[in-house]
């Protein structure tokens, strides 16, 4: 069976909960990591589905990283191809961007434990069904970007508009991170901790409260990736 190539931007920001749900479907991934400069495939032949992860790197500076143009043409070729594909954090925005939708720095950011609400449309999607109408999610982003032309909105905050999204039937964005663990938030805080006090967050705060909101999210994050990954299982 063909591999899920994973797209990894920073050291700390890895598959999370996701592996759980790609183990639990037999799937295999292998990571590509931007951030030692591994080099990005060409095209998506040969790809059981495509995750891109999120990352420190802004789209709007393709100047600054340029390895993310070979990405957005990875992107494109997925969805030429039809294959799954997984946006998180940064990678949703990847998505957003190769879709035609302008991604910009936002008003204010959006880090530490917030509420989703999920649209009426995502009442009937194949990932977000029956999940809780609004539950508290993992957020760690300061760029925003509009709804791509043809997607399908699918969930959004207070101060984020589009938090999910979904284009084709394959193809999916989440602006928040339902595959955060302990691991992964308190490595976060570790090393952005000291830029999140000259802004005015609390990064110990936002560990503290991650075990209050862990449970429950990981939960909904195990109900999307398995949904997500189910349909690779069987091709």
């Amino acid at each position: 069976m063909a591999k899920i190539l994973v797209l990894q931007h920073h050291p700390a920001e890895n598959l999370g909960a996701i592996a759980d749900a790609l183990e639990g479907a037999a799937l295999a991934w292998q990571y590509v990591r931007v951030f030692d400069g591994h080099p990005i495939p060409t095209d998506a032949k040969g790809l059981g589905g495509l995750i891109v992860l999120g990352g420190p790197q802004t789209v709007y500076q393709l100047d600054r990283y340029p390895y993310l143009r070979d990405e957005m043409a990875l992107i494109e070729s997925a969805l030429k191809a039809d294959k799954p594909i997984l946006g998180v954090c940064l990678g949703s925005q990847l998505l957003a961007a190769t879709l035609g939708a302008e991604v910009r720095r936002g008003e204010q950011r959006e880090i530490g434990w917030f509420p989703v609400r999920l649209s009426d449309a995502a009442k009937d999607d194949r990932l977000l069904r029956g999940l809780p109408a609004e539950f508290v999610a993992a957020h760690w982003h300061s760029d925003v970007f509009d709804l791509p032309q043809d997607t399908v909105a699918l969930a959004s905050s207070d101060r984020m508009p589009v938090q999910a999204y979904r284009y084709g039937a394959k193809a999916y964005g989440l602006l928040f991170h339902a595959e955060m663990t302990r691991e992964i938030i308190t490595a976060l805080v570790g090393e952005f901790g000291e830029g999140l006090k000259r802004v005015g967050i609390d990064g110990d705060a936002i560990v503290v409260e991650a075990e209050r909101h862990l449970p429950a999210l990981e939960k909904i994050g195990d109900t999307i990736f398995s949904r997500w990954a189910a349909p690779i299982q069987g091709t």
